[in-house]
């Protein structure tokens, strides 16, 4: 569905993005994922046409964006992270333009409109100024008018920027139910929205792709330490030695405590719930009582860290003015 080769783009001695190279498939939801100025939104400009590349390539449904930028862009629906809303006009009104700009005329217009108006939920104000709507409906005028055409590709940059809580829900409903009958691309810097939504993510950090693929092979392939938090009515000596006799275990912390010792140990492949059973039966063998025992997994979190980190330990290491038309942004 969408490939993009070798993808570079220079500001003077800036580099924005730097030969990044992935391929989308047909359907489903992928969240771009990465720190503020990691490359997202120049990425997506550059994918949907609004930006010229210094170096690469990008195709949509096998066209290439700057060989045949007609044929490519029918493809794609885009939602800057600004709103392209003309704020004198109504939805109705402005859905009418963007559709009209889009090749659509007569009742296909007409019948789509409406289409996009309910899917996004918009009929109690479509004919309110848009300058009156709160910025959830605003959002949801700017991802109906990236709807018309019924293209195969919808890109979201940072949909739900500026929402209040009721409103990111909205929004994240609506995209995941886009997810089911369009390729959905979103970018966020939020960890939380991206686990709650995508079925792919793909991390850049400083314009590099890091890493691509589903959160939860993401954790177990980059991330492949896991811990277990005990607490124990041990000395530190005591709870480090019969430790100790555990196969399986990589490293050990410890600290006292008002219940004795508390532990933080990590292990690396096997089964947790064995490793558990060897470390409880290590203790109650010595006559020591386990306060808590628990098991932490790596999180998207801990990923995201490792990740976009500024160290020799992360895994590679290997944004757009407004235009205007009667004063308001596009």
């Amino acid at each position: 569905m969408i490939s993009v080769s070798h993808l570079t783009k220079r500001y003077g001695d800036f580099t924005a993005v730097e030969d990044l190279s992935f391929t989308i498939d047909d359907g489903h939801v992928y969240g771009f994922l990465g720190p503020n100025g990691a490359g997202k939104s120049t990425t997506m400009n550059i994918m949907t046409g609004c930006l010229s590349a210094t170096a690469g390539k990008v195709e949509i449904d096998g066209c290439d964006i700057f060989e045949e930028p007609k044929k490519a862009k029918s493809r794609i629906g885009y939602l800057p992270e600004q709103p392209p809303l003309y704020m004198s006009e109504s939805p109705l009104e402005y859905l009418r333009f963007v559709g009209e700009a889009k090749g659509l005329r007569g009742e296909a217009l007409q019948g789509q409109i409406r289409d996009v108006v309910e899917q996004t939920g918009i009929e109690s104000v479509q004919r309110r100024r848009i300058s009156d709507l709160s910025k959830g409906y605003r959002q949801r005028v700017g991802i109906a008018q990236a709807l018309l055409g019924n293209p195969r590709v919808i890109i979201l940059d940072e949909p739900t920027v500026g929402l209040d809580p009721i409103q990111i829900i909205e929004i994240r409903d609506l995209i995941r139910r886009l997810g089911e009958s369009h390729t959905v691309i979103f970018s966020s810097h939020i960890l939380s929205e991206v686990q709650a939504i995508c079925d792919q993510i793909l991390i850049i950090h400083k314009g590099r792709l890091v890493a691509f693929g589903r959160p939860a092979e993401l954790e177990r392939q980059l991330l492949a330490p896991e811990e277990l938090l005990l607490t124990a009515e041990a000395s530190p000596e005591e709870t480090a030695a019969l430790l100790g006799a555990v196969p399986g275990i990589t490293s050990l912390e410890t600290s006292p405590c008002r219940e004795g010792t508390r532990a933080s140990l990590r292990f690396a492949g096997g089964d947790p719930t064995n490793l558990s059973r060897s470390v409880f039966f290590a203790f109650a063998g010595a006559g020591k009582a386990l306060v808590e025992l628990t098991h932490k997994k790596a999180s998207l979190e801990d990923l995201f860290l490792q990740l976009t980190e500024d160290t020799p330990e992360a895994l590679g290491t290997p944004e757009k003015p407004a235009e205007t038309k009667g004063g308001e942004a596009e």
